[in-house]
């Protein structure tokens, strides 16, 4: 049976947020490590887009032109484009969000990891 009337012991581990301020940091690292892999996927998805224009205007060929094969090249990452783009947008909101939440609480409550002991040279020395 436990005392519930005790100190915890520097081992054991109390959850000091409540409410959505407990999700806002992992979701703030999620969001950010989606959104660095939006910027990289478009960035790869322009270079290969340029790659297949300078591919297919060294037959005196333009992307711009209006024919199907143009088209097509054109369109060719259209979906990865806009996914990428949404998924970029949804994550810069989410850490957005998350951060206000931190910011907002970031005076709550103690956070003496000591349990508010007041500890003194001699105690760090043991």
């Amino acid at each position: 049976m436990e005392d519930s009337s005790r100190p915890p012991q520097s081992g054991e581990h109390q959850p000091t947020d409540r409410g959505p301020a407990r999700y806002a940091r992992p979701v703030l690292i999620a969001a950010s490590v989606v959104a660095v892999t939006c910027i990289v996927l478009l960035v790869i998805i322009f270079f290969l887009d340029t790659f297949n224009a300078t591919v297919y205007s060294v037959g005196g060929n333009s992307i711009q032109d209006d024919t199907q094969e143009a088209r097509d090249i054109r369109g060719l990452y259209t979906g990865a484009r806009t996914g990428s783009i949404v998924f970029l947008v949804a994550s810069l909101l989410a850490a957005a969000a998350a951060a206000a939440v931190l910011y907002r609480g970031r005076n709550r409550g103690p956070r003496d990891s000591d349990g508010g002991e007041d500890v003194d040279f001699d105690d760090l020395g043991r």
